[in-house]
C-alpha cells in the first residue's frame, strides 16, 4: 500500500468529477436569474438589469464551454477545479457588486465555494479560495452599487451592522470549511480502509478457492496420466529392461505413480472426513496455528488454552487467522521480551486474549486505537516499516478488528492495569457463534467423556 491504497484502488477520491461542478453552476445560474428577475419585475426595484444578466450568462456560457469541451465523467485535476470555484467566488462578486453589496441578504452564498472545495479539495486551497471569498467581501464593504430598493427611497445600512455581516462571513467560511474539510476527510479515510479491507477478503476468498481448482485440475490431468502409464508399460515390454532405455522406463513409471498418489491425494480432499479436518479446527489448534509462525522466527510466545466442558470447535475463518495473526504481530513487535496468548471457554463464550509486556497504547490514543489511520508507531517506525496492506498507517488494526467482528466477536483493546505493563486485546465470541457451521469435532469422543465426567481440561503449551 504506498500512502492509503494499493495501485490497483479506486481513483483519487478527492478528484471533484466536471458534472458535479456544471451540475451546481446550473443550479446557481438559475437562482441568480430568479432572483434578478424578481427584484426587477415582480418587486419593481430599479437594478442594473442588463449588467445583471451579462455577469449571470458569463456562468451560462462557461458550462457550456465544458460541456463541449470535456465529456461528463472527466475529472478535475486540483488546478482546474480550484479555478472553477474561483471563477464562482468572483461571478458572485460582481452580481453583488451590482446589488447593493453585502447590504445583499444573498452575499452569505460566498460560503458556497469554499464548502465545495472543502469537501473535495486540499486544506491549502480551501484556504486560499476562502481568503479570496473574504477579500471580494472586504471590497464590497467599500465599493458597491446601492441596495435597489422602492423608487425614491434610499436604504443605507449602518456600516456596523455592514461590517456584521463581513464578520459572519468570515467566521462561517472558516468554521464551515474545518467542519465540512473534516468530516469529508474521515469519510475518505473509511472508505479507503474499508477497500483495503476489502481487498485482503478478496486474497484470502482466491486462497479458499485453491481447493476448488486442485480438484478440478486432478480431474484434469487423471487422464493424459492414465495414458503415459500405459504407453510406459507397454513400451517397458517391447524395450530390453538392461541399458539407459530401461533406466529411463523404470524412472518414468515411479514418476507417473508419484503423480497418480498425489492426484488421489488432491481427489480426496473432498471427501466428508477430510474436509472436516480441514475445514473445522479446536479453538486450541486454531490459536496454535497462529502462535507457530511467531515462534519460528524467534519471538517468546506463551500459549495457555483452558476452559470448562468439551473445547469448542469451529469451521476455520480466513479472515479471523488474518486478524488474529495481526493482532499478535503487532504485540510481538511492541513486546520487551514475551508475548502471553490465552484461550478460553465456558459453555456459553469462547475468548482469546493476548498480552504484550511493552508500554502499552498510549493515552492520548487509547480511545480510538483500531479506528482507521490510527496507529501507535512513530513516524520514523513508519517509514521503516512495511507498508504493504496498510503497514504504519494504522490499517492493520483496523483491518483485523473487522474481520474478526465479522465473525460475531467482540474485540476489547487496553492497556494492563499498573503495576503491570503492555497492551492487551481480548476477542471474545458467543459460543454458538464460534461453533456456527462446525459440521463435525475432530475430538467428538475426548468431548464426550470430559461432558460425562463433569471435568474441565486444561492444557498449556510453552515455547517450542
Amino acid at each position: 500500500m504506498a500512502d492509503t491504497l494499493p495501485k490497483n484502488a479506486p481513483p483519487n477520491p478527492r478528484q471533484l468529477r466536471l458534472d458535479t461542478l456544471v451540475r451546481l453552476r446550473w443550479l446557481a445560474v438559475a437562482g441568480q436569474a430568479s432572483a434578478v428577475a424578481g427584484v426587477r419585475f415582480g418587486l419593481g426595484f430599479p437594478l442594473p438589469f442588463e449588467l445583471c444578466f451579462l455577469v449571470i450568462a458569463a456562468s451560462v456560457w462557461t458550462n457550456l464551454l465544458l460541456r463541449i469541451q470535456y465529456p461528463a465523467s472527466h475529472r478535475l485535476s486540483d488546478n482546474a477545479a480550484t479555478a472553477l470555484l474561483g471563477f464562482d467566488i468572483l461571478q458572485l462578486a460582481a452580481l453583488l457588486y451590482l446589488t447593493g453589496g453585502l447590504e445583499n441578504p444573498f452575499a452569505m452564498l460566498f460560503l458556497a465555494p469554499v464548502l465545495i472545495s472543502a469537501t473535495a479539495l486540499t486544506p491549502e486551497r480551501t484556504l486560499g479560495l476562502g481568503l479570496l471569498a473574504v477579500g471580494c467581501a472586504t471590497v464590497l464593504v467599500l465599493a458597491h452599487r446601492p441596495l435597489p430598493w422602492f423608487p425614491g427611497q434610499d436604504l443605507s445600512l449602518p456600516f456596523l451592522y455592514v461590517s456584521g455581516i463581513w464578520t459572519a462571513i468570515l467566521l462561517g467560511t472558516v468554521f464551515t470549511g474545518i467542519y465540512a474539510w473534516r468530516v469529508a476527510e474521515e469519510a475518505r479515510q473509511l472508505a479507503q480502509a474499508l477497500a483495503a479491507t476489502e481487498l485482503v477478503l478478496a486474497r484470502e476468498q482466491h486462497l479458499s478457492q485453491l481447493d476448488g481448482l486442485a480438484a478440478a485440475a486432478a480431474h484434469e490431468l487423471g487422464t493424459p496420466l492414465a495414458t503415459i502409464a500405459l504407453v510406459s508399460k507397454e513400451l517397458a515390454h517391447a524395450l530390453p529392461k538392461d541399458g539407459s532405455v530401461g533406466e529411463d522406463l523404470k524412472l518414468l513409471q515411479e514418476q507417473v505413480q508419484r503423480c497418480r498418489s498425489i492426484l488421489t491425494k488432491l481427489t480426496s480432499m473432498g471427501e466428508e472426513d477430510d474436509e472436516g479436518f480441514l475445514e473445522t479446527v479446536t479453538l486450541s489448534h486454531l490459536v496454535e496455528e497462529i502462535v507457530e509462525p511467531q515462534r519460528t522466527v524467534g519471538y517468546d510466545v506463551r500459549m495457555n488454552a483452558w476452559g470448562e466442558g468439551p473445547e469448542p470447535v469451529g469451521r476455520r475463518n480466513p479472515g479471523v487467522v488474518y486478524g488474529l495473526s495481526n493482532i499478535l504481530d503487532n504485540a510481538t513487535d511492541f513486546a520487551d521480551s514475551h508475548v502471553v496468548i490465552e484461550a478460553c471457554w465456558t459453555p456459553h463464550e469462547v475468548s482469546i486474549e493476548i498480552r504484550d509486556d511493552g508500554p502499552g497504547y498510549a493515552p492520548d490514543i487509547l480511545l480510538r486505537v483500531g479506528e482507521p489511520y490510527v496507529t501507535t508507531r512513530s513516524a520514523s517506525e513508519r517509514t521503516e516499516a512495511n507498508l504493504d496492506e496498510g503497514g504504519g498507517l494504522g490499517l492493520g488494526l483496523f483491518i483485523a478488528k473487522t474481520l474478526i467482528e465479522r465473525s460475531g466477536a467482540e474485540i476489547t483493546l487496553t492497556n494492563a492495569a499498573p503495576p503491570g505493563t503492555g497492551a492487551i486485546a481480548r476477542i471474545v465470541w458467543p459460543r454458538h457463534a464460534f461453533e456456527q457451521g462446525a459440521a463435525i469435532s475432530p475430538q467428538g469422543d475426548f468431548h464426550e467423556s470430559l461432558k460425562d465426567e463433569g471435568k474441565n481440561s486444561h492444557m498449556e503449551f510453552g515455547p517450542s
